[in-house]
């Protein structure tokens, strides 16, 4: 691990709406209350992105089935909705940075790169909630940007269990991504 200046833990989509309409999201947030203040202790910044739509579905093609689906779940991904507000229990705190997003990647058509780069941040730590979803997409997205990755096996999930092993164990590290348990990484601070 390099010095905490240059690291950067990201929170993808734990928020109000997904953690209470995704039983499988619940099961992070006892391991994202210990990841989150320990990164805070260690002058970590941590990123919580949001997904949200517009209330008009203007940012909705009608060719995407993915995320009509969703956008037709209502409030749930209302960015305008408190359901899309990150998890009381974890946060925002007041150094804490919330990006928005309308895709499934943290990075696609957001302002999550700049905010990396101007706090010099090169080595990301992401956890989250899909992991086939939110983490895979932000993963690749940040390997094609040239960041150092580790993720958090135990602080992510998803609904299919098989999709998230194959990911953690065959995807991601030959990818060169770092894969660990939250208290492997804990330890490292």
């Amino acid at each position: 691990m390099t010095s905490s200046r240059n690291v950067g833990l990201i929170v993808g989509d734990v928020q109000r709406g997904i953690i209470a309409q995704f039983g499988f999201a619940r099961q992070v947030l006892s391991t994202l209350e210990r990841v989150i203040p320990a990164a805070r202790a260690h002058d970590i910044d941590v990123i919580f992105l949001r997904a949200g739509f517009r209330a008009n579905g203007a940012d909705i093609n009608p060719r995407n089935t993915l995320f009509r689906n969703l956008f037709e779940m209502g409030e749930a991904f209302d960015a305008a909705s408190p359901s899309t507000a990150i998890e009381p229990c974890l946060g925002p705190d007041k150094g804490d940075t919330v990006v928005l997003k309308r895709r499934t990647s943290g990075f696609f058509g957001t302002e999550l790169d700049l905010v990396l780069r101007s706090k010099d941040i090169d080595d990301i730590v992401i956890c989250g909630v899909a992991t086939g979803a939110v983490v895979a997409a932000t993963v690749f997205a940040a390997s094609d940007l040239d960041y150092r990755i580790t993720v958090l096996r135990d602080a992510c999930a998803d609904s299919d269990h098989t999709v998230h092993d194959l990911l953690m164990d065959k995807l991601f590290p030959s990818r060169g991504v770092q894969v660990l348990d939250a208290k492997e990484w804990i330890d490292t601070l």
